[in-house]
């Protein structure tokens, strides 16, 4: 329907469901319905599921929250995708491991486009030099941008957050360098996906209005105070 109401092919829309807190009974249920990929914001919860259901080799998984460098050995062992690369350390420790696992990993630059400080994510100002260094990493295949609108009921201030990461993909798109694509945006959530995808949005991450409501609060995964509009 948010694709019919924005005047696109739903085919141009993926939907990434998020199983964060879900545990691996209900999981094995999306799967038994169809779902065959999830995303994860804790990599130490998503490599205990994804051990778990090593029964469901076509079962993939997604990584799309902060990561840090120590635990970048599990991502290389098990996700087909990260959505929040944003140091250049990262990206070189990830691309060591992927190499000595003898794997390839598709991966979004994370861009804070709401200028929050609690957030995670380069400014756009700085996307372009970083986007430069990464075909120095030989096992990362970059697919494009996800973001983290502001965390708002109100659509004029989560709006602008979807418009700045399209413009600056679409700007990216004319300046990076060989094997770096820029097709992906990564953004919207629960509470803004129909937002995103009048925006651009090419994937949605989205959670609670799958599985419903979590007993974990958003500042779990990000710092600061989150409101229901910003819920994946």
């Amino acid at each position: 329907m948010a694709c019919k109401r924005a005047g696109r092919d739903p085919a141009e829309v993926r939907l990434l469901p998020v199983s964060k807190t879900v545990p691996v009974e209900r999981l094995r249920n999306a799967y038994a319905a169809g779902c065959r990929i999830l995303g994860e914001n804790k990599v130490q919860e998503a490599y205990g599921k994804w051990q778990a259901m090593e029964d469901l080799p076509d079962l993939k998984w997604a990584i799309i929250g902060h990561l840090q460098t120590n635990k970048a050995k599990y991502v290389a062992r098990f996700a087909i995708e990260f959505q929040a690369l944003d140091n250049l350390r990262l990206a070189g420790m990830l691309d060591r491991r992927l190499q000595s696992e003898g794997r390839a990993l598709d991966v979004c630059v994370q861009i804070n486009t709401s200028g929050e400080a609690q957030k995670y994510g380069l400014p756009p100002d700085e996307a372009e030099a970083f986007v430069t260094e990464l075909p120095a990493f030989s096992s990362l295949r970059v697919r494009g941008l996800m973001t983290l609108a502001v965390f708002s009921a109100n659509p004029e201030r989560v709006r602008p957050c979807f418009a700045r990461l399209r413009e600056l993909r679409n700007r990216l798109r004319q300046t990076a360098p060989d094997g770096v694509e820029m097709a992906e945006l990564s953004m919207g959530m629960s509470g803004d996906f129909e937002l995103a995808i009048e925006e651009g949005a090419t994937t949605v991450r989205v959670g609670q209005a799958i599985f419903g409501a979590r007993n974990t609060p958003d500042s779990v995964w990000w710092p600061g105070n989150a409101s229901p509009g910003g819920v994946r």
